[in-house]
């Protein structure tokens, strides 16, 4: 059995975390979303094909050392010019063999539920929704799909659909049909609904999770939900005696943890790190490798990037924040709005509804704040942009 992962696409939704990195490589507790999806795939498939374009020399690098690591055997596949998920799929034709998985990148998937898409053969992972208009929809008839629909506003059922395939390699056919949707793409959904039409695709209700990285702070959800299953504690660095650890936490290798820390787990923190002194590191935060958090800091509920330092006094609250990234003394980042409401930020010119009542800031990479620097709630602040002291960010800096 092989799989193809679908990895080309540059991500807009989710800059500025995107703008010089793909989505694949984005971390989530320490590990990048890549690699939870190989390592579901380890065990269940001899093989992965990872369709790449946007980067790909630094997804490559990554796959070559994981493929090493592990004996997985991964190659690759290029999509030159963005039109699609079925172009994307097109352009790993000639590595298939047969029956293969297909796997949005930007997805994370539970191995349980890929291996049951291998078990029913020809099929598709979904579930259902409470409000299906937001998503693509299977039309299905006892549990096979008959039809598709592309985020409807009459929806013919509450089906959606996960990214998530088991397809034979007459699907090319199908794909090779297709024509541009309105968007101007070649849709694999089209090609799946056609090809349902010569063999059976069953449906396959998830059982397992399905978190998709669609928006920056889908990060911080995904995180949280990776930090929730973590029950024991692992210290493979030092902590000195007058620091305290409370709930689950994780310490990496060389990473020492000064007195007067206070870590309130789930917390991970990666390699050669130093903590504190006199800190508060508060629960569903991961800080990357070789960062420095500094004296009278706060970290809550947040995801901290490699070789990132965070100054004396500064609080970080519900964000993201890049790698390389040096947050100035007293930097402070907002998370809740006066009125309670949810907060909202701009993508792609349209203010967007997070659904979340608190959200901080989405900080690029080597973003270097000024002393003092404010940041509203919701504000991204662009790679290598920088703040003056006591700068107020109140719109994103680009």
């Amino acid at each position: 059995m092989q799989a193809v992962i679908l990895a080309a696409g540059k991500s807009t939704r989710t800059y500025p975390l995107t703008i010089n990195k793909p989505k694949v490589l984005l971390r989530v507790a320490n590990k990048p979303v890549l690699e939870y999806n190989l390592d579901a795939l380890n065990g269940l498939v001899d093989e992965v094909v990872l369709v790449l374009g946007f980067k790909k020399e630094m997804v490559m690098e990554y796959a070559k050392k994981y493929s090493e690591r592990t004996g997985l055997k991964v190659k690759f596949a290029f999509q030159e010019e963005q039109l699609g998920t079925a172009h994307a799929l097109l352009c790993a034709e000639k590595f298939i063999d047969s029956d293969f998985l297909v796997l949005m990148g930007d997805d994370i998937y539970h191995p349980r539920d890929l291996e049951n898409l291998i078990e029913n053969k020809y099929s598709v992972l979904a579930r259902k929704e409470k409000n299906p208009q937001r998503f693509g929809i299977w039309i299905t008839e006892n549990s096979k799909v008959t039809g598709f629909q592309e985020k409807p506003e009459k929806p013919l059922s509450d089906i959606a659909n996960c990214g998530a395939y088991c397809l034979g390699k007459e699907v090319f056919q199908e794909i090779k049909k297709l024509k541009k949707s309105p968007r101007g793409e070649y849709e694999l959904n089209e090609a799946v609904a056609g090809y349902a039409e010569r063999e059976d695709v069953k449906v396959c209700m998830l059982e397992g999770y399905w978190l998709s990285i669609g928006y920056p702070w889908d990060v911080l959800n995904a995180n949280e939900f990776f930090l929730s299953k973590i029950k024991e504690t692992r210290i493979e660095g030092q902590v000195e005696k007058n620091a305290t650890l409370k709930g689950p936490v994780r310490i990496g290798k060389n990473t020492l943890v000064r007195n007067g820390a206070y870590i309130e787990g789930p917390v991970v923190i990666g390699e050669n790190c130093a903590i504190g002194p006199n800190c508060f590191i508060r629960a569903f935060t991961t800080i990357g490798s070789s960062c420095r958090i500094g004296n009278a800091v706060e970290i809550k509920n947040s995801v901290i990037g490699d070789s990132t330092n965070v100054g004396h006094l500064s609080y970080v609250g519900d964000s993201v924040i890049g790698d390389k990234v040096n947050l100035g003394g007293g930097t402070i980042t907002a998370n809740l709005r006066h009125d309670g409401k949810n907060v909202k930020s701009i993508i792609k010119g349209e203010k967007i509804d997070t659904g979340r009542r608190k959200l901080g800031a989405v900080i690029g990479d080597a973003v270097h704040t000024g002393i003092h620097t404010s940041v509203y709630p919701g504000r991204k602040i662009w790679p290598e942009k920088t703040t003056l002291p006591g700068e107020i960010v109140k719109k994103d800096i680009v």
